[in-house]
């Protein structure tokens, strides 16, 4: 349809759709004045760490792509693609095709292989990975993270599903390909999009773990580390944009706020103090909605219905 609304939700990561830094320095404990236990969240947090490394570097060539060899990070795992010759990796030996600086053709193609196998995985999920063993643990952590936020973590997730589907109940939608949802009642498309100030592979790594890899497509997971937020906002603008796209996003620091209103963008702070509406729980998709009727002057009638 010429007159489709393409809603595009531009999220933060850390402190946004999950908590990490916060728990590990101790802030969020803060934020509640002494009701909650700051060590809990620490040693928390740092289990999260220890398996978001241990993931990275078994499973996702974290260490042999960005610790031992440098400027490997990309922003996206499509910024190599024109590199990938094609070929059947069914069999390829990745610890012993010399994958080494310079950064010539050569060298791109072995990385842009390393990022064909990265996205595979992915879509393939966890539960294709780690053992049993491993995968209750994680399960475990999960659980115990949500009740020590107060649900933070479900909270979040389910505001995704519901952006998705363009209604608060997230069943009336069809998933189609690349991560974009169409709306059974209205026609128009819902995208999540992560960027992130983290490097590329934990934080694919990040959204596995936090259980958001159905919900964000490796396509739309983008790494600010080294070209800054601006400049991510733009190729989505780019990649996304027509007459009937609206944009928003949505994140706890100065970077992504600057960035969206550089994009005439409407931008939503989330706040880590328990009195915030804008938090998990908290947050809803009607808030959602007002924001892009403000800065597109048109109330989305999908997110401000009652």
């Amino acid at each position: 349809m010429n007159n489709q609304i393409t809603n595009v939700y531009i999220w933060d990561m850390d402190e946004t759709l999950i908590l990490l830094k916060s728990l590990l320095n101790g802030s969020y404990a803060e934020a509640f004045a002494g009701l909650k236990d700051a060590q809990k969240g620490v040693e928390i947090g740092k289990m999260w760490e220890k398996h978001i490394l241990q993931i990275s570097d078994d499973f996702f060539f974290y260490e042999q792509v960005c610790l031992e060899i440098e400027n490997c990070n990309k922003p996206f795992l499509e910024a190599l693609s024109k590199y990938d010759d094609g070929q059947d990796l069914s069999d390829y030996d990745f610890n012993q095709d010399g994958f080494s600086p310079p950064h010539d053709d050569l060298n791109k193609r072995k990385l842009a292989y390393r990022h064909r196998i990265i996205a595979n995985k992915y879509k393939q999920g966890l539960h294709n990975i780690l053992d049993q063993e491993m995968m209750d643990v994680w399960d475990a952590l999960y659980k115990m993270t949500d009740e020590y936020t107060d649900g933070w973590l479900s909270s979040a997730r389910a505001l995704l599903e519901q952006c998705l589907a363009g209604n608060e109940d997230p069943t009336i939608c069809n998933t189609i390909a690349g991560g974009v949802v169409r709306s059974n009642a209205t026609g128009s498309r819902h995208i999540n999009v992560l960027v992130t100030s983290g490097s590329l592979i934990p934080s694919l790594v990040k959204c596995l773990l936090f259980r958001l890899d159905n919900l964000i497509s490796h396509e739309n997971v983008y790494s600010s580390w080294d070209v800054g937020k601006l400049q991510c906002f733009q190729w989505i603008k780019e990649r996304f944009d027509n007459r009937n796209t609206r944009f928003c996003a949505i994140g706890d620091g100065w970077e992504e706020c600057e960035a969206a209103q550089a994009m005439n963008w409407p931008f939503i702070k989330v706040d880590l103090r328990p009195n915030s509406s804008h938090r998990f729980p908290g947050l809803t998709l009607r808030t959602v909605g007002f924001y892009f009727s403000i800065v597109y002057r048109n109330p989305d009638s999908e997110n401000d219905d009652d």
